[in-house]
């Protein structure tokens, strides 16, 4: 009896934790698109704290980079083509990114609450 005992604290023990890392390792998917030389939206609003991953569309010819000094990351997005970028959980607080081509009018802000 107390075996049986100690076997389903263990097992409860080891749920608990699987639910836990489970979910410390969620992550919210972000969609972009950049067209026109803009990013669109180009403001993104997501729970700090919680893992990142910004999916970005570049539905323009030529090729875009996304770079953020903020979020350190950089990324050239051909034509009509896609990139994932992940991101660390962030603290609450405003991450501006900016297309490195055409920095003048590619510009877009993450928002962390």
């Amino acid at each position: 009896m107390i075996k049986r005992k100690k076997w389903f604290q263990a097992g409860l023990a080891l749920g608990v934790l699987a639910f836990a890392l489970g979910t410390a390792s969620a992550e919210e998917e972000i969609r972009i698109v950049i067209k026109d030389h803009r990013f669109t939206p180009s403001e993104v609003r997501v729970k700090a704290n919680t893992k990142l991953k910004l999916i970005i569309r570049n539905e323009d010819q030529t090729a875009e980079e996304f770079e953020s000094f903020s979020l350190n990351r950089e990324k050239i997005i051909r034509g009509g083509q896609s990139a994932t970028i992940f991101l660390p959980p962030l603290k609450p607080g405003r991450y501006d990114f900016f297309g490195e081509f055409h920095p003048d009018t590619a510009k877009g802000t993450v928002i962390a609450e």
